[in-house]
């Protein structure tokens, strides 16, 4: 892996401009429909800024008067709060969000002096700083309430959300997820505070808040490593606590060096060492779950944007952890991107830097999959979530309750915004035409794609190296083979232990694009390959003795796109 210790340019990525570029994913302009509220049975958030706009980009003040007489009681904006009632600050939020006519917002609860005030709001903790995730994009209100969701069940912190209607200047706004916003706090991220004046030791060391996103040169850092097969990419990451504002040169240079460790542990030849390796630096059980939960999803964002980290202090078990969740808007669907727009349920997400992504993802998980170890942890990890968290059914079931909830409001929402109008993601199929419809097409992906986890889960295998091993007794024996050169243009040669029988080479969506036949009786083979388009293959190998190998072969010549 090649790494390196210069720093390039930095430009912000938009993905707005990116698909406005494109011609064909420009939303028209819409005139919006007056909607009356007189009541709802959701919780509703009622928001008051004089008449002001509000603004991307800074916040203004405003009061906010939240609703709620609970499961099954009808709220109305005449109603006395029932529980939040006072003084905000309150901006657009969002990238390619904040262009839709349904806005998302960034809320910050506060005293009358403008302080920062705790409140526990609709059930969940005290805290300061929430979100209003708009459903412009989600006409299931509920795709990152289940991403979410699966990922407290899974054992982590992920943010707490309620659905909930909103009034913004007396005027309707539709249905929104109200979300806590992802910050280092006892009952969020529970990561040790840094202190600024304290610049070395134990309290150096943690708590830290990363991630990957559009970024731009006052909030950021180059990593030391490329992609794996895109030598000239860069990966960046972005400072979210401290904020890049307020974090100390000491603080930023402990991090990108600790970072950096961790990256030359997770690409260097040592990776499975259990003492200098990988697991030195990384929390693996939220490695695993955070990648079960993406492709689960088939997230197209997962590991490119949104993709958050955090560090505790070593004396709290610093190892570096994956998560929490956020923006799974575009994910549990198919979208015009890549693999992503599979409509059988195929293909593996986390190869999303074959895609030409606008910000480019970190290749940790192809690393991580070099290792036995790991790779058949995460197995065992998916099997066990499937008889219980994943079960398609208990999925559908919490789907068909939320939607339940919503069952008057969506009549509302959808008069604003028609459900049938444009889907501002480019998704495959033509916008649903009623709720129903909507929710039956979620129930059905997402039946769709475990289906297709089910029966290639233990692809992943492939990606194990000899050099990382598999401990006896992990895996059933499957003999070994190598395929060379790799990546390969005109052909690759094949060389097992023992005779091959047949031959064949899928692409990521599945397809097969080469089959040998039963021909085989030797040990080596030659595969031809020119003319394939340049990607990611697995090679599906059926040797003497009923056994198979799977192995993930690169075709192509690769460089920056």
């Amino acid at each position: 892996m090649q790494k390196i210790r210069r720093r390039a340019a930095r430009r912000p990525f938009r993905r707005g401009a990116r698909l406005a570029a494109a011609g064909v994913f420009v939303l028209p302009l819409l005139s919006f429909t007056q909607v009356r509220l007189d009541s709802t049975d959701l919780p509703l958030v009622m928001i008051d800024t004089g008449g002001r706009t509000v603004p991307a980009g800074r916040k203004i003040s405003g009061r906010m008067k939240i609703v709620d007489h609970g499961p099954g009681r009808m709220n109305r904006p005449a109603d006395a709060a029932t529980g939040y009632d006072g003084a905000i600050g309150i901006e657009i939020r969002g990238h390619h969000s904040s262009t839709f006519p349904q806005k998302p917002y960034d809320v910050e609860t506060r005293d009358d002096a403008g302080n920062n005030r705790n409140a526990p709001l609709l059930g969940m903790p005290a805290e300061n700083d929430w979100i209003l995730l708009s459903n412009y994009n989600d006409k299931s209100f509920l795709r990152n309430w289940i991403a979410f969701d699966l990922y407290r069940r899974m054992g982590h912190y992920a943010p707490r959300a309620v659905l909930c209607e909103v009034l913004l200047n007396s005027a309707y706004r539709g249905v929104y997820v109200f979300a806590e916003k992802i910050k280092r706090d006892r009952r969020r991220v529970d990561i040790a505070e840094l202190d600024p004046d304290k610049g070395s030791g134990d309290a150096l060391t943690g708590g830290y808040i990363f991630k990957v996103d559009y970024h731009d040169e006052s909030n950021s850092w180059m990593s030391d490593f490329p992609p794996m097969n895109y030598p000239n990419r860069r990966v960046y990451y972005v400072y979210v606590y401290p904020k890049p504002e307020l974090i100390t040169e000491n603080q930023a240079d402990y991090l990108r060096r600790f970072v950096s460790d961790a990256e030359d542990a997770v690409y260097g030849g040592g990776f499975a060492d259990p003492r200098t390796g990988f697991r030195k630096f990384l929390d693996i059980p939220s490695f695993i779950d955070y990648f079960i939960l993406s492709e689960v999803s088939r997230n197209v964002d997962a590991y490119k944007k949104s993709r958050f980290f955090h560090k505790d202090s070593d004396s709290r078990n610093g190892l570096l952890r994956a998560g929490p969740p956020w923006d799974f808007d575009w994910a549990w669907k198919n979208i015009l991107e890549c693999v992503y727009s599979a409509t059988d349920g195929s293909g593996w997400s986390f190869l999303t830097n074959d895609c030409n992504p606008d910000n480019n993802a970190p290749d940790w998980y192809l690393g991580l999959l070099q290792d036995g170890g790991f790779t058949e942890d995460l197995i065992r990890r998916y099997r066990d979530l499937r008889s219980g968290i994943l079960d398609p059914d208990r999925i559908c079931v919490v789907i068909d309750s939320m939607a339940a909830l919503v069952s008057s409001a969506q009549g509302r929402h959808f008069r604003m915004w028609p459900i049938a109008g444009p889907n501002p993601a480019p998704e495959v199929e033509s916008p649903s035409r009623t709720y129903a419809e909507e929710t039956g097409r979620l129930k059905n992906w997402i039946r769709l794609r475990i289906a297709w986890l089910d029966d290639h889960i233990e692809d992943l295998r492939g990606w194990v190296t000899e050099e990382a091993g598999v401990s006896a007794g992990s895996r059933p024996p499957a003999g070994g083979a190598r395929l060379f050169p790799n990546p390969a243009s005109d052909r690759f040669a094949v060389s097992a232990d023992r005779p091959l029988r047949r031959i064949r080479l899928f692409d990521l969506l599945g397809r097969r694009v080469y089959d040998s036949g039963a021909v085989f009786c030797g040990r080596d083979a030659s595969v031809p390959v020119r003319g394939l388009p340049s990607g990611i293959y697995f090679a599906v190998l059926d040797l003497e003795g009923g056994a198979t190998v799977v192995v993930r072969q690169t075709i192509g010549t690769f460089g920056d796109r």
